[in-house]
């Protein structure tokens, strides 16, 4: 069987597509299946795809797309990708795939996947010929994910993990720390330093004698840092599904707008504490007031088990395994 997997990552754009199509890929391999990934990007995405049959170019360039020629599978994980060329791959493979986040496109013929929460409320169009696969059952988590142990939650908060995604883009980490320094001193700050940070310095200036930047971590060395972190502050974006999996009592932090949704339908389910975008002026007040009710014990075990019921996952297994019987 031959499979694509098109998307995109950089140090502009970031890297949570990479992440995700990461995840499928591997849940492909499971499956006996090497697929070849297709980034439109830069070099700092090397790191993501080690020991992986990929490139790096632009495919968004029509004469690119002539690679697709022959496939049984090709996955579009894109959010530059106009309608032109998701119809030219559902015109060409008999397995068309769309990872989608916040209903971006009418779709042509194939499968649309979103696996977020919220995914069922986005009035997606009823046709005969696309698929929808919605909800937290198809969340694509990395290999790490699939398998996790049980996580100790402790009486008393001694750690924090600060996490805003591979490339910090609303400089939002030193901000965080230098809140935390203030007024936790005691918490043990572990501070995720993704490829992308442009703010480092800044970063170091505001750590104080408890805190550990950690650079560049792979899947396997974020779960752990999950498990041994009492509680976390993150963006809104894949990483709170990673959180959830693991069962951390977190706080969450949109950055982008297409976060919203997913942000708040994991407030609703009780799985994060949702503390404002990333440019309110209440934001850093309610990351406070959020540290401070989740002290409680009986706070973060209701939290850790919200997000463990929430999150098996499995999803990008799911997805494969779907795919599998469609070919």
């Amino acid at each position: 069987m031959k499979v694509i997997i098109l998307t995109e990552g950089s140090r502009d754009i970031g890297f949570g597509h990479v992440t995700r199509c990461v995840s499928l890929y591997q849940a492909f391999q499971e499956r006996g299946i090497e697929p070849f990934l297709v980034i439109n990007g830069d070099d700092s995405i090397k790191g993501l795809v080690e020991g992986l049959n990929y490139e790096i170019t632009n495919w968004l360039e029509k004469d690119k797309l002539k690679i697709i020629e022959g496939c049984d599978v090709v996955i579009i994980d894109s959010y530059l990708a106009g309608k032109e060329i998701y119809e030219y791959v559902s015109e060409h493979v008999k397995a068309p795939v769309y990872i989608d986040d916040y209903n971006r496109l009418e779709y042509p013929r194939g499968i649309v996947v979103n696996g977020g929460i919220h995914a069922h409320k986005l009035n997606y169009p009823k046709r005969k010929d696309v698929t929808y696969l919605l909800g937290t059952e198809y969340m694509p988590l990395r290999k790490p994910f699939w398998d996790v142990p049980k996580k100790e939650i402790r009486e008393k908060v001694e750690s924090v993990l600060i996490t805003f995604g591979g490339d910090d883009v609303r400089n939002l980490t030193p901000k965080v720390l230098s809140m935390l320094r203030e007024n936790f001193p005691q918490l043990n700050k572990r501070v995720v330093i993704g490829r992308g940070f442009r703010n480092i310095e800044e970063i170091k200036a505001c750590a104080d004698g408890n805190t550990e930047l950690i650079f560049y971590p792979d899947a396997e060395e974020i779960k752990n840092l999950m498990l041994e972190s009492d509680i976390a502050i993150s963006a809104g974006g894949q990483t709170l599904y990673e959180l959830a999996r693991v069962g951390v009592p977190t706080v969450a932090v949109a950055v982008a707008e297409n976060q919203l949704e997913s942000v708040f339908g994991l407030n609703e389910a009780g799985v994060v504490k949702y503390a404002g975008k990333w440019q309110e002026k209440r934001l850093f007040n309610q990351l406070k007031e959020f540290i401070n009710f989740m002290m409680n014990i009986d706070v973060r075990k209701k939290l850790h088990l919200q997000a463990k019921k929430l999150v098996d996952g499995k999803g990008s297994l799911n997805i494969v395994s779907y795919l599998l019987r469609c070919v």
